[in-house]
């Protein structure tokens, strides 16, 4: 009898045709099923995540084809995100655990982190205290602290199971004398001090988005993605005290996916200076210190 799968391009094939004929959504890593396919076989059978071409043709066991079609499967039916199957992210070079608890870092901060927020922040060496809030994974503090190497990093957020995740992900990058962890809601555990950045990937998806997110984005917490009724409350909070933690040429860097529209609605009065990355100018906003509500 001839098994239907031998080769790493067998299943490569059957992945994708599977991922298509159900339909999936992507945006959690990958872009589209053949990327997502790859990346899922090629992780499966401990492999390197960027050679596909040299093995395509290599012959498998058939346990380490029952392991690939196992993870294919699930993939396809319980429409997971890549990320919580493998435990794994890679956001810029970086690699970061993850799980359940925490959403799959995906942030274009991340982006704007590879230039140290440069020309807005115009040394980054000299750059002394960042501030992240809803920090989930710790990955754009991790990010923070290689941008500005002279800099100690306050992260916060209010669950304390992705503190859990991000304890994890700051011990890996051995960054604990640099990072520190606080559980609470925005500034609230923090004791008074002055930050030179702000950043933070906040809840911002508006309602009615939320009742349409794929069911992919289905299996992240609720509570980092869902922002009121305009996307907004948790910005609103996050803009209203800004001005008391930063200093006087300080910045906040704010990421909102879709929602400029609800942005300057909500905040139109104010000087907002949208950033470019690689998905536009629309996703993130800086604002400087002396243009912030006191």
């Amino acid at each position: 009898m001839t098994l239907p799968f031998s080769t790493v391009r067998d299943l490569l094939r059957f992945a994708v045709s599977r991922f298509n004929q159900a339909n999936l959504s992507f945006g959690h890593g990958s872009a589209n099923a053949y990327d997502e396919a790859a990346y899922l076989i090629l992780h499966t059978l401990h492999l390197p995540l960027d050679l596909l071409e040299p093995f395509l043709d290599a012959r498998l066991s058939a346990a380490e084809i029952d392991a690939v079609l196992n993870v294919i499967e699930r993939r396809a039916t319980e429409r997971v995100p890549a990320a919580y199957i493998t435990q794994e992210a890679w956001m810029h070079g970086f690699h970061f655990y993850v799980d359940e608890r925490v959403i799959v870092p995906r942030s274009f901060i991340g982006e704007l982190l590879q230039d140290g927020l440069q020309p807005y922040v115009e040394d980054p060496e000299q750059v002394s205290a960042v501030l992240e809030l809803c920090t989930g994974s710790g990955c754009l503090a991790i990010l923070a602290a290689h941008a500005f190497p002279n800099a100690d990093i306050d992260a916060v957020d209010l669950s304390a199971p992705a503190l859990e995740v991000a304890t994890r992900n700051v011990t890996d990058y051995k960054l604990d004398d640099r990072i520190a962890l606080f559980e609470g809601d925005l500034y609230a555990p923090l004791a008074e001090r002055r930050y030179d950045v702000i950043i933070s990937n906040p809840p911002y998806v508006n309602a009615a988005s939320m009742q349409e997110l794929p069911a992919e984005y289905r299996h992240e917490p609720d509570m980092a993605l869902a922002g009121g009724a305009d996307g907004m409350d948790i910005v609103r909070r996050i803009i209203a005290d800004a001005r008391n933690w930063l200093t006087d040429d300080g910045v906040l860097v704010v990421e909102i996916g879709n929602e400029r529209q609800h942005v300057e609605a909500a905040f139109g009065g104010l000087d907002l200076v949208w950033l470019s990355t690689s998905a536009g100018d629309d996703n993130v906003f800086l604002i400087q210190a002396a243009d912030l509500p006191v």
